[in-house]
């Protein structure tokens, strides 16, 4: 049997890194269910301290997620975990982000202006790449 999976990246304030996530992917964060949230609070499975608002939306604290505009068929959703800890060392896992038809410095150039951080050029043979860390320090890489 094969599985399905999520990729979910540890952070500090996930609405926020979603956010920036969705915007340099060209993806969609997934809706917050609001009346589902205040349910829960109501009947005593979550409390208000489970909660935050973000961007004047009723959320849960713990995470956000985001999703390709064409839905899970097309790619894994990422969630966002809220995490007490700040990154110490390297991932050991990151994206790739494949620019596709768009230049890849283009999408690099974009990436850094709303807050990535450039860490240094890759080649192996004819295949280039530029490794970024997103606004928490995670790493990604940007290619053709």
């Amino acid at each position: 049997m094969a599985y399905t999976f999520q990729v979910t990246i540890d952070s500090a304030d996930p609405h926020t890194l979603a956010d920036w996530w969705a915007d340099a992917l060209g993806w969609e964060v997934e809706p917050s269910d609001e009346a589902f949230i205040r349910r829960m609070v109501d009947e005593g499975h979550a409390s208000e301290d489970d909660t935050t608002t973000h961007h004047g939306t009723l959320v849960w604290k713990v995470g956000a997620a985001i999703r390709h505009p064409e839905g899970l068929e097309r790619a894994p959703r990422v969630l966002f975990q809220l995490v007490p800890e700040p990154k110490t060392v390297k991932n050991r896992v990151h994206l790739d982000v494949r620019a596709g038809s768009d230049d890849p410095r283009t999408v690099v150039e974009r990436l850094i202006a709303k807050g990535a951080t450039h860490l240094h050029e890759g080649r192996q043979g004819p295949y280039t790449w530029t490794t970024l860390a997103d606004p928490e320090g995670n790493e990604l890489c940007v290619s053709q």
